[in-house]
């Protein structure tokens, strides 16, 4: 028997609570979700502070603090392409069969639809608070953050000093 395979994208610059409950909600509708890791040769950049091997770490240790079956998920970095009539064709490359795309962003939705693969969107989850940005932002104002990220994720951002990095990247992009 096949199972159903979905993708789910995103940049998980730092991976959230909303990621978390995202693919917590994805597992009720496949049987395994494939994470795709996007923009995957970016970092070092405000908006993009982790590496592709940082962030993956990010997620495995969410999913497992979760205790979700490795079974059910797999992890595949992908790197941009210079044009969006490509980025298709980049994430098929990527990752394994599929046959749905779950995703809340426009341009995702149109790209995939226009392929003619099947889109999903995602219920947001406390979209007010839980957004990488938000939490960057909250980094940088030395604000309270923890609690929009798994407990492993927070533990894992302070062990690279990924704090430090945040605010240094920051002072980078200001001058």
């Amino acid at each position: 028997m096949d199972k159903k395979k979905g993708i789910y994208i995103g940049r998980f610059s730092p991976f959230h609570n909303g990621h978390l409950e995202s693919i917590k909600n994805i597992l009720t509708q496949v049987d395994e979700v494939i994470i795709v890791v996007g923009s995957a040769q970016l970092c070092y950049q405000i908006q993009n502070p982790f590496t592709a091997g940082e962030r993956i770490t990010m997620i495995k240790l969410a999913l497992e603090e979760e205790k979700i079956d490795k079974s059910r998920y797999m992890i595949v970095p992908v790197p941009d392409v210079d044009a969006h009539h490509k980025w298709v064709s980049q994430i098929i490359a990527y990752v394994p069969r599929f046959d749905v795309v779950y995703s809340n962003g426009s341009l995702v939705k149109y790209l995939f639809k226009q392929r003619g693969i099947s889109v999903n969107e995602i219920p947001f989850f406390k979209r007010e608070s839980l957004s990488a940005t938000n939490i960057r932002n909250k980094i940088l104002k030395r604000a309270d953050w923890r609690t929009l990220v798994p407990e492993n994720v927070y533990k894992f951002i302070e062990e690279i000093d990924g704090v430090n990095r945040i605010r240094e990247l920051n002072k980078t992009d200001e001058e």
